[in-house]
């Protein structure tokens, strides 16, 4: 028997499973709806590929209805002011999480962790301050990711406890890129990537305002945020509207490196979901979709005040990352100071990038060639990757 891929029949398992009925908003309904459309007519998913996203998406309204609970009975939490990110924006594979968990090594930063993007609410049993059920949910969820996901190790360093994107956030209310990773969605990306994103980006704030509270709530206090996402590439007109004072850093690296591993990534979250899956289809997905945005992302950068945009390059960030963390920090006017240097330090120490297995894949098997790749990046390449920066394919990052 199918999994039931039925709106309304979600819907009413939410508002069961939570024991609430009161959506804040409706802005999430017609992406639902229209994911939901995609995954029966256009994805072919197995099996456990519609069991697993299902259960993804109840969960996700789950969260919905709970978190606009707190938000009611709270009212505090919508004063809390998040103020000057730094946003990390860059094309996948280009050191972003490296640098994200770097700077948040520094107290002086707030930065979602792992858990508190995948459960920003807390769990049935657990008190508000004191996330131990979350933590331990957490942890164990990512176990099983490493055990169901190949070469994910090699490819994303999940860990529970530390610093990740907020596309999790994002997900949050359906305007994330990261269904089209589940599936082949086309129909439903060209729709969503078509609609004014800011509802998606207006609930991020709203999310990040919560998880800052509950962090006071817990003793943790800080000064500004460090972000990251590579969806922000997309989208950072939209970032910039909702975040007025963020400092953008960009990361840089040849695309001829970086869209064959990015491919290979998405295309292995794929595989779970589908017996159809298919490097080439995920291939040409992912490299369209992150050239349009790169493009985007260089138009956005050309209309901007100044100091918005840093520019780093992927080679500093694997060699030097303190004389980075040493740039950024001037870029967005603070000191590097000696209790911050020495957490970066220390961080460095235990997440060697020699301790992960190495990611294996070809550039044939998604249907790139070299000579495409320069092409269709030309206008990119040209402007930020430079004699001096690194140049060609090779496998195993």
């Amino acid at each position: 028997m199918k999994s039931a891929l039925n709106f309304d029949q979600i819907i009413v398992e939410a508002k069961e499973r939570s024991g609430l009925s009161e959506f804040g908003s409706d802005v999430f309904r017609e992406p639902l709806q229209r994911l939901l459309t995609a995954f029966e007519g256009e994805a072919d998913l197995n099996e456990t590929g519609r069991t697993i996203q299902r259960e993804r998406i109840v969960n996700i309204l789950v969260t919905n209805l709970q978190f606009e609970d707190y938000w009611k009975r709270y009212p505090e939490i919508a004063d809390e002011e998040i103020q000057n990110p730094v946003v990390i924006v860059g094309l996948g594979r280009t050191g972003t999480t490296l640098l994200q968990r770097l700077l948040a090594a520094d107290e002086r930063f707030y930065s979602a962790l792992w858990w508190e993007a995948r459960f920003p609410v807390p769990l049935p049993g657990e008190e508000l301050n004191n996330p131990e059920i979350r933590i331990a949910t957490a942890k164990a969820e990512v176990e099983q990711m490493y055990e169901l996901v190949p070469n994910l190790g090699a490819i994303h360093p999940l860990d529970a406890m530390q610093a990740d994107e907020e596309i999790l956030l994002l997900e949050q209310s359906f305007y994330s890129s990261t269904m089209e990773s589940a599936g082949n969605i086309p129909e439903f990306a060209a729709w969503l990537d078509a609609q004014d994103q800011t509802p998606g980006y207006e609930y991020l704030k709203r999310l990040l305002q919560f998880i800052q509270w509950q962090k006071k709530r817990r003793g943790i206090v800080a000064e500004r945020w460090v972000l990251k996402s590579p969806h922000h590439i997309h989208y950072s007109d939209v970032l910039l509207s909702v975040f007025p004072d963020a400092q953008i850093v960009q990361t840089h690296r040849d695309p001829l490196v970086v869209i064959p591993s990015w491919a290979s990534m998405n295309y292995s979250l794929w595989q779970q979901n589908s017996d159809s899956a298919d490097p080439v289809i995920a291939g040409s997905h992912w490299n369209n979709k992150m050239a349009t945005g790169m493009l985007r992302c260089m138009d956005v950068r050309d209309r901007s005040k100044p100091n918005t945009f840093l520019d780093v390059h992927f080679k500093d960030t694997a060699t030097n990352p303190l004389g980075v963390a040493s740039r950024i920090y001037d870029f967005i006017g603070w000191e590097l100071n000696g209790k911050a240097r020495g957490a970066m330090e220390s961080w460095l120490a235990r997440n060697s990038r020699e301790d992960r297995p190495p990611h294996e894949y070809t550039l044939e098997m998604f249907g790139f060639t070299e000579e495409a790749l320069s092409e269709k990046y030309a206008a990119y390449r040209e402007r930020f990757i430079g004699p001096s920066a690194e140049k060609g394919y090779r496998v195993g990052e």
